[in-house]
């Protein structure tokens, strides 16, 4: 079988969500299948890094696919002259966008359809391009793959979609996440905060995170508790609106939150793994892995009362409501001041992580490549 396969977000060093889904999920795939040929399809010139086995054609074609008017030729002109080219079988794309053009069974893996209910949120030309062709692409394709019953539920009630046709395979953890010995985390602290505890978000600086919820409710934290607390922002600033801006300029204790950028897999565990607590209140989430990698480094999470995330978190989190800034700031303050609390969390979490594994989120993966080709 000859399987073409979106590899675009294959990003040397500024691998996110859906670029760590493609990696671990395709490296597992790849070699533990040599009897298949995978032809890696990117927009930009790629590492060698991602060319992860013997059986793996990489090519490159243009243009760049970084802006709607560019997907379009990318996705519509470019992609089929490739998978005709190379006789492909199947055609998975791991960023839910495939080629409407093309006659090659397909593979549209949708995270989520934060668009359709967030769409300002989003660049307008972005807005319309996802409003328009996703829809369209979940009705072209052959099945579909998304990573959580939450996220089904929206494909089959938007867009009129078969369950029958929606496979979901949840998202794993890479190993590095880990728990590090309390006198790591003093030398993290003593890098990071002067010492000082921390909160800590991870994730694409974007309006659907809801940092302008999270730098409201920890001004309130600090006003009530009157420590030396920091909130430490790990991420980049992939869409850092007025509005986000706006709400840190306002903040009381903007002096202490510490913005750290894009951090490497190991320095990001250990980040997570020194702090009081992952605060990750995002108002929209089709999945939500930092919550998963906080349980594996034993942190203790708050996190979001809707979309994805109290199915991800099950009870092992203290859920919010992500649009009170007032509830968010109370369990900040309880994981800070009561240790129990925290510690009932972080085994609870430790427990829960044992549900997801990029292992079976290959597995999945794999068995929908062989309903299309059998179909």
């Amino acid at each position: 079988m000859k399987i073409a396969v979106n590899t675009r977000l294959l990003l040397k060093n500024r691998l996110e969500g859906i670029g760590w889904f493609s990696y671990e999920s395709l490296k597992r795939i790849c070699i533990s299948h040599p009897e298949h040929e995978f032809i890696f399809i990117f927009d930009h010139s790629y590492d060698s890094e991602f060319i992860f086995s013997d059986n793996v054609t990489p090519v490159v074609i243009g243009p760049p696919a970084r802006h709607p008017f560019l997907y379009v030729l990318w996705f519509e002109l470019s992609i089929p002259r490739v998978l005709k080219k190379h006789k492909a079988d199947v055609f998975l794309s791991p960023d839910g966008y495939i080629s409407l053009r093309s006659k090659v069974p397909s593979i549209s893996v949708i995270h989520d359809l934060n668009f359709e209910f967030y769409p300002k949120d989003l660049p307008l030309l972005d807005r319309i391009y996802y409003r328009f062709f996703f829809p369209k692409f979940a009705r072209k394709a052959t099945r579909i793959i998304t990573v959580s019953e939450y996220s089904k539920y929206d494909i089959h009630r938007l867009y009129k979609i078969e369950n029958s046709k929606i496979d979901v395979a949840y998202n794993g953890v890479k190993e590095v996440y880990n728990p590090i010995e309390k006198a790591r985390q003093q030398e993290v602290r003593q890098v990071i905060s002067e010492g000082n505890p921390y909160f800590v978000f991870v994730g694409a600086l974007h309006p659907r995170k809801n940092l302008e919820g999270l730098f409201k409710a920890f001004d309130l934290y600090k006003q009530r508790s009157s420590s030396n607390n920091k909130l430490v922002i790990v991420g980049n600033k992939q869409r850092w609106t007025r509005s986000i801006k706006q709400a840190y300029e306002n903040m009381q204790f903007k002096k202490d939150v510490i913005f750290l950028g894009h951090l490497s897999p190991d320095r990001l565990n250990e980040v997570v793994a020194s702090s009081i607590a992952m605060v990750y209140v995002s108002y929209f989430e089709g999945f939500g892995i930092p919550i998963i990698e906080a349980f594996m480094a034993e942190t203790a999470v708050i996190t979001s009362n809707v979309t994805s995330m109290p199915e991800v978190a099950g009870d092992a989190a203290l859920i919010v409501d992500p649009f009170n800034t007032h509830e968010i700031s109370e369990a900040m303050q309880l994981l800070a001041t009561d240790a129990k609390q925290r510690e009932m969390y972080i085994a609870k979490g430790k427990e829960r992580a044992k549900l997801f594994s990029w292992d079976n989120t290959a597995k999945v993966i794999w068995e929908s490549i062989l309903k299309v080709n059998k179909s």
